[in-house]
């Protein structure tokens, strides 16, 4: 998405920040600029700078400068969010997002480059978000997938999903491997914000890596430096990796509804830690910044401890109750 002819001056400095400094991804940056966009058209339609009529996709903001952002109230945020929820019909999640780009910006606006002195959203809350664990397939069902695997690009499908499930790679993860990225026993993974972890390879894994690549040797490759090549030679882009994914669920006999790329790395990371892997260990595998959010896989350790100690044939004995049948 290009923000660079359609975004006011100070908005365009924001995102070029969050790209070049921060190093974040284009589309986290794509993220905030939509964020920022619709706020920004929102305040041309409340404040009657544009009639009030005038539909949300048609409001040039290029003329937003400094002043027009320094002048927003927190009043002002609130009722925007209403009109997000009431309008625009979008859920707390949704809602919390656009409160996250709003928090970034004017943190950047007043702490990073110190043009305004006053914060308007500093004090505003997040809608309470509903917590929820993370889905992710047994042991049994990750192998069920894993045999599903077949057709012309096996190899391929297989070592994908193999590193999904052994490793718990992120699918941007995946689709930007390159075969200078390969080591003998581990994989040099390019993360989010540009950080680089070193995640090694299982036995399983070196032996998917090692068939596809025997296949792929013999592809006359357009993108000569992925490691993954759709049918078309190139680079197979997080969209094919879904389908794949997709399909071969069908095959398994599972919801694909229920499990996407990402479950299956929620998948990975369960696996780990009802195995023995420590909580920091996996961070680190994960490529996890804050050790917060690797956390909450210890809730489902936890959750599944309890199961097992419940389907003990033990659990419902009692002295009284042998008393009794005596």
């Amino acid at each position: 998405m290009s923000y660079q002819n359609e975004a006011p001056q100070v908005l365009r400095e924001f995102l070029v920040y969050h790209d070049t400094i921060k190093g974040q991804s284009q589309r986290t940056v794509d993220s905030y600029y939509m964020d920022l966009r619709t706020f920004t058209r929102y305040l041309y339609i409340s404040r009657g700078l544009v009639p009030r009529d005038t539909a949300l996709e048609d409001v040039d903001i290029r003329g937003a400068d400094l002043g027009f952002y320094g002048k927003v109230t927190l009043a002002e945020v609130y009722d925007f969010l209403a009109y997000l929820s009431r309008d625009r019909e979008l859920n707390a999640t949704s809602r919390a997002r656009m409160i996250t780009s709003l928090k970034g910006f004017y943190r950047y606006l007043t702490v990073k480059t110190k043009q305004l002195t006053v914060d308007p959203v500093q004090d505003l809350d997040s809608p309470k978000l509903k917590k929820s664990l993370p889905h992710y397939l047994s042991l049994e069902e990750s192998r069920r997938l894993l045999s599903a695997v077949d057709g012309k690009n096996r190899e391929r499908d297989y070592c994908i999903l193999c590193l999904f499930l052994n490793c718990g790679l992120r699918i941007s993860e995946m689709v930007g491997l390159n075969l200078a990225d390969i080591r003998a026993d581990s994989l040099l993974i390019h993360g989010k914000g540009n950080k680089e972890r070193v995640v090694y390879l299982n036995g399983a894994c070196i032996q998917a890596l090692n068939d596809w690549l025997a296949v792929r040797k013999s592809i006359a490759a357009v993108d000569k430096n992925a490691v993954f090549l759709s049918n078309r030679r190139t680079r197979m882009s997080v969209d094919s990796i879904q389908v794949m994914v997709r399909k071969t669920l069908l095959k398994a006999g599972l919801d694909p509804s229920q499990i996407s790329p990402h479950k299956l790395r929620h998948t990975a990371a369960t696996l780990m830690l009802q195995n023995g892997v420590d909580v920091r260990t996996l961070q680190e595998v994960l490529g996890h910044e804050s050790l917060n959010t690797t956390q909450i896989y210890t809730h489902i350790a936890n959750a599944e401890l309890k199961k097992a100690a419940a389907a003990n044939p033990l659990a419902g004995f009692s002295p009284s109750n042998d008393d009794q049948e005596e």
